[in-house]
């Protein structure tokens, strides 16, 4: 089965809209030939509006980082996935760890938004992963396990393949330590082997599933070199325009 690489930025709360415009001058015509790849900017709200006209009509895709589930109403401070589409948004981050720990999203909550998300033809970009305790203690695969089959429950096979999975350990998250290639790997089989419990292994065969956790130019070989690995979901590595192409080219 051959699935097409898949790198995606996460900027998370960085860039103003000047930093945000110098990037892309430097970065769209250095990748505008990559090909074989699908690239995803995933950027603040402010910049949505913004990013969405930088990238039409080119080779990059834009996403946002979060999401809620309802359409519109009294939810100060949240975004309805129709403001996202209508801004240009072809996927959005859901589950990320930083949403489940900081702010406390239950595994029913990012299965909600995943649900959501796909009615209003947004792709979810569906984030699991274990911490170090859980990590040390052996239990990476029962993490792992819970949260893709939390996100997916009640999603049909067809939807599913409008999915990707990044498996972030969160361990790994914005410290400069990274799962070897091997236990990225190993992690990714077996959420590979949850989805094809869930549906069958042609479709998971389907589903592209990413690395994500201080990934950067001098380790994206190694992990992509691995069969499961699909991709990367970057950091603070996305943050500078050089080091991101460098990623996009050797994928």
């Amino acid at each position: 089965m051959v699935r097409i690489p898949f790198i995606a930025a996460n900027w998370k709360m960085n860039k103003t809209v000047d930093q945000a415009m110098n990037f892309t001058e430097h970065f769209l015509p250095e990748v505008k030939d990559a090909a074989d790849v699908d690239i995803v900017i995933c950027a603040p709200y402010t910049l949505l509006v913004l990013l969405g006209a930088q990238f039409k009509d080119t080779n990059v895709d834009l996403g946002a980082q979060n999401m809620y589930w309802e359409e519109k109403g009294a939810y100060t401070g949240e975004i309805a996935p129709d403001m996202l589409t209508d801004i240009g948004c072809t996927y959005v981050i859901l589950g990320h760890s930083e949403r489940r720990t900081l702010f406390h999203e239950s595994d029913e909550e990012v299965n909600c938004k995943v649900q959501v998300a796909l009615q209003h033809g947004l792709k979810p970009i569906v984030c699991v992963g274990e911490d170090l305790t859980e990590r040390e203690e052996g239990k990476t695969s029962e993490k792992v396990s819970r949260q893709v089959r939390a996100a997916f429950k009640d999603i049909d096979a067809k939807e599913v393949l409008n999915c990707v999975v990044a498996y972030e350990p969160i361990w790994a998250i914005g410290t400069g330590k990274s799962a070897s290639p091997q236990d990225a790997n190993a992690v990714i089989q077996s959420i590979r082997q949850n989805l094809a419990d869930i549906y069958e292994h042609e479709i998971a065969g389907q589903i592209r599933i990413l690395y994500g956790g201080s990934v950067k130019p001098e380790n994206i070989a190694s992990l992509m070199a691995f069969e499961d690995i699909d991709g990367a979901l970057v950091g603070g590595a996305s943050l500078d325009w050089e080091k991101f192409a460098a990623l996009v080219e050797n994928k």
